[in-house]
């Protein structure tokens, strides 16, 4: 069993929004299909850090989520800024239940076991607004990657972001101060894409390492963490 990550698959089965636009995203679902089915075996978990599919409701998201229980592996998935499809947990989890699918899980306020260490993680929020609301929402999320980081007591834990908690040009000190509290060495997130991948804060940085796993910067192959 091996544990493997990626962000920003970006699916769009169900809408009229496809990826392929974008210049080196052109036939980017058969590639990940491919790769992603060639690396990952069916007793192996991918987390997929936030950004998962365009839908707005859950009948746009039925043919993305299909798409998902197809690819090896079990998946657990979290919240990213263009996830509009996302609910409460419950109406999730009875949309997952009433379609079958048996692969997908949410990562939602809880953490999950694989490999020997808690999977925790949360969407996170950018962090150079001085807007009031994002300034909210910033607190909201720190308070919901807490609530993920204290559900895996004291076992060892790795943490997935949607929006980067570090770049070149900033920091997001509520989020690093959390990740430092609780020991965290590894941080996995998505978000950049194309030209701003540029910013993202790769190598060890505070005696945390971190890595960006956007869908484009991995070359649409999910990434090894745990072998």
């Amino acid at each position: 069993m091996s544990l493997f990550a990626i962000a920003d698959t970006h699916l769009s089965f169900g809408t009229n929004k496809p990826m392929d636009t974008f210049a080196g995203w052109q036939n980017y679902t058969e590639k990940l299909k491919n790769n992603w089915n060639k690396t990952v075996s069916d007793k192996d978990t991918v987390v997929i850090a936030g950004d998962i599919s365009w839908a707005m409701n859950f009948d746009e998201l039925k043919p993305d989520f299909s798409f998902i229980e197809g690819l090896n592996g079990q998946k657990l998935i979290i919240k990213g800024n263009h996830d509009y499809w996302w609910n409460t947990v419950s109406k999730m989890n009875r949309f997952i239940d009433e379609c079958g699918y048996k692969t997908i899980k949410i990562l939602h306020n809880n953490s999950a076991e694989c490999c020997g260490i808690a999977v925790c993680g949360s969407r996170g929020w950018i962090f150079d607004s001085d807007e009031e609301h994002d300034e909210k929402m910033l607190n909201r999320e720190v308070m919901r990657l807490k609530m993920s980081l204290d559900s895996a007591g004291d076992r060892d834990k790795i943490v997935f972001l949607h929006y980067p908690p570090l770049t070149s040009v900033g920091k997001c000190a509520e989020i690093l101060n959390l990740l430092n509290d609780y020991g965290i060495k590894k941080c996995f997130y998505g978000h950049l894409h194309g030209e701003a991948a540029k910013f993202a804060a790769d190598g060890i940085h505070g005696g945390i390492s971190f890595k960006l796993i956007s869908c484009d910067r991995l070359g649409f192959t999910p990434y090894l963490i745990i072998k």
